[in-house]
């Protein structure tokens, strides 16, 4: 039988990946839905590649597009997320959840009682929602996958462990494009220099955020929500390479170390297979990166953002939706040309420490609309501060 897919965000990186690996066996599976914001283009080569019958696409230019083309004449095709309880009849049996940003919550969540297994790639809704995510799915029995290279790393090192034999969890961050660089310089570094990752190719805004070293920060908030682990534990570790991914050190004195290429097709194609014994070939065990591994503590003067682990709380609160808003919007600003690199770091730890948000820190969110309604408010707020 034909494992059912849906895929939300089926035009990134993430999930033209999963369309990468699905294809190579295309007959042990069905896509039952895709969604788009905009590169329609894309999208129609998926949806012939799969016959698949079901198109959420939010941008309505391109909806009204798509929609009016004779051969989508017998395709469901939506032009909200409100539709996903109309699209499903029985749970499919796996859902890829990569819609980037904040938008990405509320069709994460809504999913979650129409699959068995839903992985997740959206980094703001385990951040922000993380509570919510946690009460849909232990309430509709759906298994959660965590698909970013460090947390699938860190699951799996967990599997069939006692988490109370963990000492320390070590995140890796390769540095970015400005480890190197003097601190001196970081007053003139451009679009171009903050761009230029050298392990990833990756989107504007998470390059920024992996320059900044926010990417981290956030990396580190998801690893304490989703495995239950107090900040204390939660490390991060510089490591050019970005061939291992986390290092777990145990209260009985063992080590593990989790490595795998610079490849989300790793991940991926695990969390997708992990029952069915489906092996993926890869590249030989690199005895040269190994052997030159190059860890080293972070620079705090360099990565300042990073200092924002040091005052978290072992809450999820509605506090990490205004470090998330804020950031997105300086990140926005910046590659607008309207703030300096330097900015982003100076005007978010300024804001966040604004005494009205300051009350956040113990508000559990209860609902998508708290969430949404401050990320709305702070966008504002710091647009009129930072401009």
């Amino acid at each position: 039988m034909k494992k059912k897919i849906a895929i939300l965000g089926s035009t990134g990186s993430i999930g033209k990946t999963l369309i990468n690996i699905l294809k190579k066996n295309k007959k042990n599976f069905e896509i039952v839905l895709l969604s788009v914001n905009k590169n329609i283009r894309e999208l129609e080569k998926q949806v012939d590649l799969f016959n698949v019958k079901n198109l959420i696409i939010i941008d309505k230019k391109n909806y009204l597009k798509i929609k009016s083309k004779k051969k989508f004449k017998k395709t469901n095709i939506f032009n909200d997320f409100l539709s996903i309880d109309k699209i499903f009849k029985n749970k499919v049996d796996y859902v890829m959840s990569s819609i980037s940003g904040i938008e990405g919550l509320r069709p994460t969540i809504q999913i979650i009682k129409h699959t068995k297994k839903i992985a997740i790639a959206n980094k703001e809704a385990i951040i922000c929602g993380w509570n919510i995510i946690k009460n849909e799915l232990d309430k509709n029995k759906t298994e959660f996958i965590p698909v970013d290279s460090e947390h699938f790393s860190i699951n799996y090192a967990l599997k069939k462990i006692n988490q109370s034999n963990v000492e320390n969890i070590y995140l890796t961050a390769s540095g970015g494009p400005l480890k190197d660089l003097p601190l001196s310089k970081f007053k003139s570094i451009t679009i171009h220099d903050a761009l230029k990752h050298p392990n990833w190719k990756m989107g504007k805004k998470i390059s920024i955020d992996s320059a900044t070293m926010m990417n981290k920060v956030f990396e580190i908030i998801e690893a304490h929500n989703i495995f239950d682990i107090s900040y204390k534990k939660l490390k991060i570790l510089i490591h050019p390479k970005s061939y291992v991914h986390a290092i777990i050190k145990f209260r009985d004195g063992m080590i593990k170390i989790i490595a795998h290429d610079t490849s989300m097709t790793i991940p991926i194609h695990n969390s997708i297979y992990c029952d069915d014994n489906k092996f993926l070939k890869t590249e030989n065990l690199s005895i040269k990166k190994l052997n030159n591994l190059d860890l080293s503590k972070i620079d705090y003067k360099k990565f300042p953002l990073v200092k924002i682990l040091l005052k978290q709380k072992n809450n999820n609160s509605l506090f990490e939706t205004i470090i998330v808003a804020a950031n997105d919007e300086l990140v926005r600003n910046f590659l607008n040309k309207k703030i300096k690199f330097t900015d982003i770091s100076e005007k978010l730890l300024n804001f966040i420490n604004l005494k009205e948000f300051k009350k956040y820190k113990m508000i559990k969110p209860k609902n998508i609309e708290s969430i949404e309604n401050l990320n709305k408010y702070v966008r504002i707020k710091i647009n009129k501060l930072s401009i």
